[in-house]
């Protein structure tokens, strides 16, 4: 990508790619990405941010792209990968006072949700996309912990139910080819569960072509293959083997609650909006208890969740139109 600096800084627990464009005076915005995606999903915001006179640093998680991959899956818990965010900011940033916007999106946002709890020093404003303030701490019950829940809601075949087996899911990722399975997750647009049975039906017959939308291009699929293919998709699955440990980690914010200044940004047909429950909550009005300085929340019609991609010009002025009001 044209005018992209590419720079390592040290994380917690290893060495973080950032993708950096933009004047080196200009307000810096962190744009953190979700499975399975890259600092590569932002590369529109990033253009249109940094003509705007914007920062714009997207960076690969921990496990993805050029980021360092540490082996043991509680490396990936929410600790773990917002003390990497706090590193990241403090080496974009001037001073220790200095302050960054932070976009999200999928585990992205949910990171970001984190990184507003454990260190709303850190953050001007946040703009997250199809995952809202849900994972919140909340009385545990030594009965019933999330993947438990969801396994017994969804069933064996929920893709968070599969994934939670080391090795298992990437031995049939192997086996499916890493073209076939990206294709798959990012063509996927039904509003409802993501269903992925053992007996591999989801990803459809190997000689059938899977057809692009008009926001992914062949070219974008071999970037994202070339960097699967390096690290292996354990990285990204790690983030929700560590859904349980994240619950355990999170008790002493129970009850807490989102004191950053927010907007929140959904679409439709997004499988996350179509959750039981999940439309009444986005906007009824326990979320903006959750988060009060929370903007209305705005659902685009026509939208799945891979929002950011499939809408770029909309998301970009979203992202400016409320950024620029700090």
């Amino acid at each position: 990508m044209e005018g992209v600096e590419h720079r390592m800084v040290r994380g917690i627990g290893g060495y973080i790619h950032l993708a950096v464009k933009g004047p080196d005076d200009g307000a810096v915005v962190l744009l953190i990405h979700g499975f399975p995606e890259l600092w590569y999903s932002w590369r529109h915001q990033i253009s249109g941010l940094a003509a705007l006179g914007f920062r714009a640093v997207a960076l690969d998680l921990r496990g993805y792209g050029d980021s360092q991959a540490p082996p043991e899956i509680s490396s990936y818990s929410a600790m773990q990968v917002v003390g990497d965010l706090v590193a990241v900011i403090s080496a974009v940033t001037a001073s220790d006072d200095e302050k960054v916007f932070v976009v999200g999106h999928d585990w992205g946002a949910v990171m970001a949700w984190y990184l507003c709890l454990f260190r709303p020093d850190k953050v001007k404003a946040l703009v997250n996309l199809s995952v809202p303030f849900t994972l919140k701490p909340t009385d545990p019950s030594p009965a019933v912990k999330p993947v438990e829940m969801l396994r017994a809601f969804y069933g064996d075949d929920y893709y968070i139910s599969r994934f939670q087996e080391p090795g298992a899911i990437e031995a049939e990722f192997a086996e499916v080819g890493t073209e076939r399975v990206l294709k798959r997750f990012f063509t996927f647009r039904t509003p409802g569960p993501l269903i992925i049975p053992e007996d591999k039906s989801f990803w459809g017959h190997p000689d059938t072509p899977i057809p692009l939308p008009s926001w992914l291009s062949e070219e974008d699929v071999r970037y994202y293959v070339s960097k699967f293919e390096k690290t292996g998709f354990s990285g990204a699955v790690n983030f929700y083997r560590n859904l349980d440990r994240n619950y355990e980690l999170l008790g002493p914010w129970i009850g807490s609650k989102i004191t950053v200044p927010t907007k929140f940004i959904v679409g439709d047909l997004d499988l996350v909006y179509h959750r039981p429950g999940m439309k009444e909550y986005i906007n009824g009005p326990q979320f903006k208890e959750d988060v009060p300085l929370l903007e209305p929340p705005v659902i685009m019609e026509g939208v799945a969740h891979w929002i950011n991609q499939e809408k770029p010009d909309e998301i970009l002025h979203h992202i400016t139109d409320f950024i620029n009001k700090f």
